[in-house]
């Protein structure tokens, strides 16, 4: 069976950090993995731990009197070089759990108020893009008020709010960047009937 031998930190800073694992394959040949992480400590890697921590949150935020309309963000991304559109999202903070997060985000990046509702295990963490990463987030469902607005946002961050009915929806799927975490979410919101996160009643 394969499995994880030494590991080296290769970088030390605040968000992310890289990490060299010794891969033994099933065949008993080892080569070098890289992995990047948002352990600040090799004791803290989820191939140390077997624990799934979430390190962020996703926020899926209905808006609107109708609940027909959903909150997103268009936001420059360093790694493309421009923007993508995506749910707001975050890291859970030391002390935080995901709907502590998620309140605090969404407010941060969008100025709205956001009420989540249970996701049951809709909302426990998974994994993002385990070939690079052991990254790990939760969605938090939940429903927004207010007025959108930018000035609680970061200066290290270019967000744009954008409250997307479904063929706004429709249009970014068609011509748009999208995170694929959020591409999933807003074909079920496409797809929904009434008010998107009912599916969440059968769960809880």
């Amino acid at each position: 069976m394969s499995r994880v031998g030494n590991i080296e930190k290769k970088t030390n800073t605040r968000f992310l950090n890289f990490y060299e694992f010794e891969a033994i394959h099933r065949d008993g040949s080892v080569s070098p993995y890289y992995v990047s992480s948002r352990a600040k400590e090799i004791g803290q890697l989820k191939a140390v731990t077997h624990q799934n921590k979430p390190d962020g949150v996703i926020l899926y935020g209905v808006y609107g009197e109708q609940k027909d309309k959903v909150v997103l963000i268009r936001q420059y991304r360093y790694p493309l070089g421009g923007y993508v559109y995506e749910f707001p999202a975050g890291l859970v903070e030391d002390g935080e759990d995901m709907l502590e997060a998620g309140i605090r985000e969404m407010y941060e990046e969008t100025g709205l108020t956001f009420v989540p509702k249970d996701g049951g295990s809709y909302s426990r963490p998974f994994f993002t893009t385990i070939g690079m990463t052991d990254e790990s987030c939760g969605t938090v469902y939940g429903y927004c008020s207010g007025t959108p607005t930018n000035t609680h946002q970061e200066a290290s961050e270019e967000i744009q709010v954008v409250i997307a009915d479904r063929e706004e929806c429709r249009r970014i799927l068609r011509e748009e960047n999208v995170a694929i975490m959020c591409a999933y979410m807003l074909m079920h919101f496409i797809a929904s009937e009434g008010d998107p996160l009912a599916f969440l009643n059968a769960e809880c």
